[in-house]
């Protein structure tokens, strides 16, 4: 009878692997090229596809109008001009499905236009990255678009000119591509060596990692302006109108947001 010890060992080794794993998410599989990360990347690639519908409505509806004009001239377009505007159709779905293409914009132009434009480009450009990067990296780049459209969200409305829009196009167009190009022009077959102490892929993923947590960061210090308004304004109302969160002598709660010039303000309507 064969010896089976050898078989078990590798069964429960790689058992062990296997669990290892799964502990930590699954095997992860790079995104495909075409796959959206965020909503801005999400509504480009949208605004790719209706062009392309646009444009491909046009070419049948000119080749069919066309093809009946002729026809009405020389009374008839025959067998073989029905094959040719068959054809001419056919040629048209072929050409405008993948026409225009939806280019990969350059690293200069991420900083450019409007916060919403940063945030569809920045995610654009990331997407096209992911084929490179591991697994690791990869979850941290899909984490991020989520995060892009909030502060995009956030951004939207403020003025250009203010210091901390400079900060957030600094962030966004310049660290974030800097660490993965810097990480790109390592050697594929070197990125899994320890240079002083980590290896390049350790290095990108905790620098993404970083910026990642920035950029929850600055997001969180855009929401706090609102937040305090909103407060405010709910204190106001329930100091105008009463509701539950009024005192029954008449103060008000204290939740550590400061109150409004309230002498300023018309007093409660008697009853």
């Amino acid at each position: 009878m064969a010896d089976s010890t050898r078989d078990n060992d590798r069964i429960l080794r790689e058992a062990k692997q296997s669990l290892a794993v799964q502990r930590e998410g699954g095997t992860h599989r790079p995104a495909a090229r075409g796959t959206c990360i965020g909503k801005g990347s999400a509504a480009a690639r949208r605004k790719l596809w209706l062009t392309r519908l646009r444009n491909l409505a046009i070419a049948i509806a000119t080749i069919w109008v066309g093809a009946g004009i002729a026809g009405a001239f020389v009374g008839g377009i025959g067998f073989w001009g029905v094959m040719a505007v068959i054809i001419a159709s056919a040629l048209a779905v072929a050409v405008f499905s993948s026409f225009p293409t939806l280019k990969t914009p350059k690293r200069a132009e991420l900083t450019q236009g409007s916060p919403q434009q940063m945030v569809a480009r920045t995610e654009l450009w990331l997407e096209a990255q992911r084929p490179a990067l591991p697994p690791a990296a990869v979850r941290i780049i899909d984490q991020m678009g989520a995060q892009l459209d909030a502060l995009g969200a956030q951004l939207e409305g403020l003025d250009p000119a203010l210091p901390l829009m400079g900060e957030v196009r600094e962030l966004v167009g310049e660290y974030i591509p800097e660490t993965i190009e810097n990480y790109r022009k390592v050697p594929q077959h070197l990125r899994a060596e320890q240079h002083a102490g980590k290896t390049a892929d350790e290095r990108l993923v905790e620098s993404l990692g970083k910026l990642s947590g920035e950029i929850d960061r600055v997001t969180r210090r855009l929401a706090e302006g609102a937040l305090d308004d909103l407060a405010i304004k709910s204190r106001y109302l329930e100091y105008r109108y009463g509701g539950p969160g009024a005192l029954e002598d008449g103060g008000m709660p204290d939740t550590g947001v400061p109150l409004p010039d309230f002498a300023a303000l018309p007093t409660k309507p008697e009853r």
